[in-house]
């Protein structure tokens, strides 16, 4: 069953913004778009004409039709034409967060100057929206034009988005996301902010020079509003997002005597569409003044993984390293997370020992400096540790790395190192850590591998037994991690080797 998103704003007659856009970006991500009209502008591709504002009762028809069947689990709000509808809209809002089983999340475009320049709203309808609306936001979407609007700052450098965002928290709105289109810092890049809690990051894209982009900032919120729906967290949706639009720029075309729409291409495939993480140390993060601790470990490129590693066990104790090495299997990976346990450095020396013996690929969890002083095949990270690891030490020492990842972000964020694989998790809920909010599942799974196949192998971890490795292997990743599929089985030989002909079409 499809989620269900609203989009509640003005209608497009030129069908390149507005609701039209909202339903079509909508569709792209799988969920199922239902509308609310706030107004019937006349427009085509060189201008606004008319608009034709529904009245109130018209419009609380509509939400009241809707809420009675179909209630949403995301609200896409985008232009509220009259004070009376901010005060309506928000009221009806305020009820749903109160009274339905599951609270809608509310994602909010304020639409209030076309991008050809006219005026879409009521003159008042700013100070009704900061009193009314805002307070039940709970993520916005502004463009530049329109944070100044909202904030009364004038974004001329990454501490003044700082600002603005500041500013547009403080009326209650928990996650915001200021869109850099117009902004044009640095030359020649579109930077976009994001702050949610104590979280705050950076994306960047070389910016697409096209005139044909009508309807972006509908498209980029009824995305980012599809992909909430369907569980990703903001900073995946947020880069779903901005890959949707990056995508439709580059494809957009004429339609009419004016400028064209944002075309609408389905879920973005291209991983050329895809935007930088921006961190501390790369040029672009300089240019925003972002932090850099430790300059001097950053490195990127590491020895190459010649072939899929397959099979793929994850165990605690040298005695399971020697157990699956044994057995069959090429890949394993120790895992001891006590970082203060006696024979910490001599059980990793004794693994890398096995794996040598063997001819296996032994890679050591986290602890990266006795894994090259002992000479390790390779490291694994969690994405904490990339920060604090000496990468360049590893890329010295020839070992490969490998990087745990949690969604795009974090995979973007990975692949700017260019590590030896990166493994995708968790794919279904686990025993062995708390992954609340991270559980991947198979769907997002199909939709990473492809990202990533052509540069990686690719790894799948998390919760992966036998019943369920078939299926994970079927999305065409690379490698099966698995933890308690083997040591917790009644016979760990006959479970690699159950486990080995699951996967055999890896």
């Amino acid at each position: 069953m499809s989620e269900i998103v609203w989009t509640i704003a003005g209608s497009d007659s030129g069908g390149g913004a507005g609701i039209q856009a909202d339903l079509k970006a909508m569709h792209s991500f799988g969920v199922h778009g239902c509308s609310v009209v706030t107004a019937l502008t006349a427009q085509n591709s060189v201008a606004v004409e008319a608009i034709n504002s529904v009245s109130n009762e018209v419009l609380e028809s509509q939400i009241l039709a809707l809420a009675k069947d179909m209630p949403a689990k995301v609200i896409k709000i985008g232009m509220l034409a009259t004070v009376a509808q901010v005060e309506l809209v928000a009221e009806h809002l305020r009820y749903a967060k109160r009274t339905w089983a599951v609270p809608p999340v509310v994602v909010y475009d304020p639409v209030a100057i076309a991008s050809s320049g006219e005026r879409l709203t009521e003159e008042d309808t700013i100070a009704a929206l900061k009193q009314h609306l805002l307070p039940v936001v709970d993520v916005i979407t502004p463009n530049t034009q329109e944070t100044q609007l909202l904030t009364g700052v004038y974004l001329i450098g990454p501490s003044a988005v700082r600002e603005a965002a500041a500013k547009l928290h403080a009326f209650g709105i928990s996650q915001v996301v200021i869109k850099g289109g117009h902004w044009d810092y640095p030359k020649g890049y579109c930077i976009d902010y994001a702050s949610c809690g104590d979280e705050a990051f950076w994306l960047g894209s070389a910016s697409i020079q096209t005139p044909h982009s009508h309807g972006t900032g509908c498209s980029f919120a009824s995305a980012l509003a599809a992909c909430l729906a369907k569980d990703y967290p903001l900073k995946d949706a947020f880069i779903l997002a901005k890959a949707y639009i990056n995508q439709g720029l580059k494809a957009a075309v004429r339609i009419g005597e004016g400028f064209g729409p944002v075309a609408h291409l389905g879920f973005p495939y291209d991983l050329d569409d895809y935007p930088q993480v921006i961190e501390g140390g790369s040029w672009l993060g300089d240019e925003l003044d972002l932090p850099c601790p430790h300059p001097e470990r950053l490195a990127a490129g590491f020895a190459s993984i010649d072939d899929e590693l397959g099979l793929y066990a994850v165990v605690d104790s040298v005695a399971w390293v020697e157990k699956c090495l044994a057995a069959g299997v090429k890949t394993v990976q120790l895992r001891i997370k006590d970082a203060d346990a006696a024979n910490l450095a001599t059980d990793i020396q004794t693994a890398i020992a096995h794996g040598k013996l063997y001819g296996g690929r032994v890679f050591i969890n986290d602890h990266w400096q006795l894994a090259i002083k002992h000479g390790a095949y390779g490291i694994h990270l969690g994405q904490e540790d990339l920060a604090e690891a000496d990468l360049a030490a590893i890329q010295q020492a020839g070992i490969c790395l490998g990087v745990s990842t949690h969604g795009f972000y974090e995979m973007l964020r990975a692949h700017q190192y260019k590590p030896s694989y990166l493994a995708f998790g968790a794919i279904y809920p686990t025993t062995t850590k708390d992954m609340t909010g991270q559980i991947q599942g198979l769907n997002k799974l199909q939709h990473f591998v492809p990202l990533m196949a052509e540069h990686y192998p690719t790894v799948a971890i998390g919760g992966i037994n036998l019943e369920r490795a078939t299926a994970v292997a079927a999305t065409g990743v690379g490698s099966v991690a698995v933890v308690r599929a083997i040591t917790e089985a009644e016979d760990y030989r006959v479970a690699i080797a159950q486990l080995q002909q699951a996967i055999g079409s890896l």
